[in-house]
This record gives C-alpha cells, sequence and structure tokens, in this order.
C-alpha cells in the first residue's frame, strides 16, 4: 500500500475499514444487503494527538470502533473511516 495523503488534525485518526464478514461458522453465505457493517480496521494514518493528551494507537494498529463511529470518505478509490480516537475501543 502507498502512503495515504492525508493527514488528520489533533486527535483524528484515519481507519481502512476490514471487508465485513461474507460467510457465517457454518458456511452459509451473507448476501450484501444483510451484511454487517465492518467494526474493524487498520488505521492508516492519525493526527499528532492533543496537548497533555498523546496518541496511543500507531499507523498499522488493528483496532475495533463502534458500528456507527466516524465519518466516511472516498479518496484514490479507496472507503476510509475518520474519527477522533476516543471512537476506538480497544486495539487487536
Amino acid at each position: 500500500m502507498s502512503e495515504v495523503k492525508i493527514r488528520p488534525l489533533a486527535d483524528r485518526v484515519l481507519v481502512e475499514p476490514l471487508a465485513a464478514e461474507t460467510k457465517t461458522a457454518s458456511g452459509i453465505i451473507i448476501p450484501d444487503t444483510a451484511q454487517e457493517k465492518p467494526q474493524r480496521g487498520k488505521v492508516v494514518a492519525m493526527g499528532d494527538g492533543k496537548k497533555d493528551e498523546p496518541m496511543t494507537v500507531s499507523v498499522g494498529d488493528e483496532v475495533l470502533y463502534g458500528k456507527y463511529s466516524g465519518t466516511e470518505l472516498k479518496f484514490d478509490g479507496v472507503d476510509y473511516l475518520i474519527m477522533r480516537e476516543s471512537d476506538i475501543l480497544a486495539i487487536l
């Protein structure tokens, strides 16, 4: 992957969502219309943090975030989410 040309400000993080599950554990294929929104992604860029609040995630971290967190955007044909670091629930 080439370097992303988006640089989030302050405590914002740019996340590339991982693909939604297309099959259940038992092998049933889930149609596009019934797939859940992904809640996992990879951090591809981040801001410098706020004064007295350094960032705790790093570029390359796989993270878990709320189902409706962040703002969706498309850049160079790739879908991303931009969100505050506080919207991230865990680093996997």
